[in-house]
């Protein structure tokens, strides 16, 4: 038990902005830990590989919508500082120097450790100086049949306009000149849609397993004579440019939703450059016309000794080796869950059923679905659909319902940040065939994973829902953990019904019987929760908390959090990004523990744990503890009430979390992780899998 902070006559000021870490810097903090994870010799080499891959496409997000929000702050002369003191250009400065230093670690890793040790395992990422004569044949050929025809060289001079550089796209700049001439630039796209990289064949290399690649932009650069005849080639060089991808809908202003979407979307295309990499070796004349072209600020320019865009090496994690990667996995179906002829519906009637994505197989949900669309008895369906991927076996199953007669209405969030194409294209498939499809709410995203049947049973129409914390996307299932929960309690029924009432229809309701939503009851019920805690505490109980969530970034809650720990509440949060939370700060946090796990799943699932002095209660659901969150998001956090359901969820999954010492890193009051172990010990996410193994 924790003890209760001695009293001060002068107690901390909760608000002082030494309290709180910055959320941009916490995050890089964060990517300085998917690095960690390519750094780990203990994982599979071709793991490490998507590791590195996974850090520059964060990297890229982070800033087409990070730093590119702050830019804006900048531009709109915005001063207000954030929790720690740090106004928009303070922060943007810290980032660019935080910036540099991670991806000068990342590239270093890249060249001296990463490249040697795949080239030791067959792997060879080659200079194009390095192939033979054959082999430049061959690549030569490969060049004028599959890539050549694809190029389309660009030219910039008088009669001619700047080319548009679309955003992460990979170009070449190059310089020609006129025999006797002035000199003239031109750019080349390299469209996505050619091999990134080039198949070698090495002498003795031929055996199943060995590979060997040029980069893409190395050929094209060599065979440029085809694309610019007659003139000589002064230079040429790689570049990228990322743009601002943080458009924000006035929903106020507009009849149509989801036209705004599309047009936005387009328009990404064309916002303010944010960044612009170029390769090490670009000559500053150069650099000069991209950057007065292309209004990048002198601070956004990085130079880039290695591969230019982390995010291809995606390509190399994808080979056929599998020694060289973690050994796949079967997911488990549930009891009851399996065959055709098991009666789903009886089996969440007997007693509410808890998914462990990905670990449990993510199929029941799919089956659950499919079953009510044929299911005669079975009336209406309702859905929230945030994120869906392709060849949606979801959407699937809605359209069967249709076909069989039922009711069926589905929310599709349109403004699920860079979904948004992929979920217009649903919307309006799902309409086409005659699905009553809401494309959201002024104002709100809506983010809650919710999906409601109706089934006539003898008199009464009986309500099954599916609650989860994360989408329903059958590919990210098998990535990232994530709980699903089946019931067919009356009150969360009422519940999801009258939710679907405020998504679907008008309505002013404010209060529900059993779910937390946002932006209408959440913050205010999880914030009479902590301080239920802290009452227990200071009337001679034992407060509990244990929240697992993604970021932890909103103020009131980490101001209610440190006085929970004043108070001597016992508290550990499992906080996968940002925390903006200083643990173990003498008078103010010295009762809080923060951990980040960072693994083979991308840690996706949010659980909120209250001991209550013995009476416990535990929450899942949708949303972080972020400002967005809890006050721009419809969210929906839900109960677990089935007393067996709970202490699996305390006693098997958060206490797994808690006691790994392998992915795990202990967070200090500087905002630094270091890892709890670095001898073995304990894995959660292969504790895991080796329960179901054992099943």
């Amino acid at each position: 038990m924790s003890a209760v902070a001695p009293q001060t006559d002068v107690l901390p000021d909760l608000r002082d902005p030494a309290l709180y870490l910055n959320r941009e810097l916490s995050h890089l903090e964060f990517q300085r830990r998917v690095l960690e994870e390519a750094r780990d010799a203990r994982n599979p080499l071709l793991e490490r590989v998507k590791f590195l891959s996974i850090l520059g496409s964060n990297i890229d997000e982070f800033f087409m919508v990070r730093v590119a929000g702050l830019m804006q702050q900048i531009e709109n002369k915005v001063q207000e500082p954030f929790m720690d003191g740090r106004g928009p250009a303070e922060t943007l400065e810290a980032i660019r120097m935080e910036v540099n230093l991670l991806m000068d670690e990342a590239y270093a890793f890249y060249r001296e450790e990463l490249a040697p040790e795949l080239a030791a395992a067959h792997i060879r990422m080659l200079d194009l100086s390095e192939v033979d004569e054959e082999q430049r044949r061959q690549l030569d050929g490969l060049f004028l049949d599959k890539v050549f025809p694809v190029l389309t060289p660009l030219a910039f001079d008088q009669g001619r306009p700047f080319p548009h550089i679309s955003n992460l796209s990979f170009n070449v700049a190059v310089v020609v000149r006129d025999p006797g001439g002035p000199e003239h630039f031109a750019r080349v796209k390299i469209p996505d849609s050619l091999p990134q990289f080039l198949p070698v064949n090495l002498a003795g290399e031929t055996a199943p397993g060995r590979y060997a690649f040029v980069p893409i932009e190395q050929l094209v650069m060599a065979n440029l004579q085809h694309l610019f005849p007659g003139l000589e080639i002064v230079g040429a060089h790689v570049f990228r440019v990322t743009r601002d991808a943080d458009f924000a809908i006035k929903e106020l202003e507009t009849d149509d939703l989801l036209e705004s979407i599309e047009e936005a979307v387009w328009q990404r295309r064309f916002r303010d450059a944010v960044r612009l990499q170029v390769d090490a070796q670009m000559p500053d004349s150069m650099v000069e016309i991209l950057v007065s072209n292309l209004e990048v600020e002198a601070a956004g320019i990085y130079r880039v000794d290695g591969p230019l865009d982390l995010s291809r090496l995606r390509t190399l994690a994808a080979l056929d080796r599998p020694d060289l990667k973690d050994k796949p996995f079967l997911p488990v179906t549930p009891a009851g869950f399996g065959a055709k002829e098991d009666d789903v519906f009886g089996l969440i009637r007997q007693e509410s059923q808890l998914l462990h994505h990905p670990y449990d197989s993510f199929q029941p949900v799919i089956e659950f679905l499919r079953k009510a669309a044929k299911d005669p008895d079975v009336v209406a369906i309702k859905m929230t659909l945030y994120r869906l991927g392709r060849n949606s076996p979801i959407v699937e199953a809605l359209l069967e319902a249709v076909e069989h007669g039922k009711q069926v209405a589905v929310l599709v969030e349109l403004k699920a940040r860079f979904d948004e194409e992929s979920n217009i294209e649903w919307a309006r498939a799902l309409e086409r065939e005659g699905v009553h499809v809401v494309y959201g709410l002024m104002g709100l995203k809506v983010h809650s994973k919710v999906a409601l049947v109706l089934r006539r049973e003898g008199d009464v129409i009986r309500r099954y829902c599916h609650l989860a914390t994360g989408n329903y996307n059958p590919v990210t299932a098998r990535l990232y953990t994530d709980l699903g929960f089946f019931t067919s309690d009356d009150q969360i029924g009422a519940d999801a019904t009258d939710l679907f009432n405020y998504l679907t229809g008008y309505s002013h309701k404010k209060s529900f019987r059993k779910l937390l939503v946002a932006p209408l009851n959440l913050r205010q019920r999880l914030e009479e929760l902590i301080q239920r805690e802290i009452d227990v505490q200071r009337n001679g109980g034992q407060g509990r908390l244990i929240f697992k969530t993604n970021a932890l970034e909103d103020g009131p809650i980490i101001r209610l959090l440190y006085q929970a720990s004043q108070a001597g509440v016992a508290t550990d949060l499992i906080v996968r990004g940002a925390c903006c939370l200083r643990p173990n700060v003498p008078g103010v946090s010295d009762n809080i523990h923060v951990c980040s796990i960072v693994g083979r799943f991308l840690e996706h699932s949010r659980i909120y744990y209250f001991g209550n002095n013995g009476a416990e209660e535990c929450y899942l659901g949708s949303a972080d503890l972020m400002p967005r969150n809890l006050n721009r998001r419809v969210e929906v956090i839900f109960p677990v009430e089935r007393p067996q359901l709970v202490q699996r969820l305390k006693d098997e999954i958060l206490h797994a979390y808690l006691h790994d010492n392998r992915n795990a890193r202990r967070m200090h009051k500087d905002g630094s992780y270091k890892h709890k172990s670095r001898n073995g010990g304990q894995d959660s996410q292969a504790w895991f899998l080796g329960q179901r193994a054992a099943r």
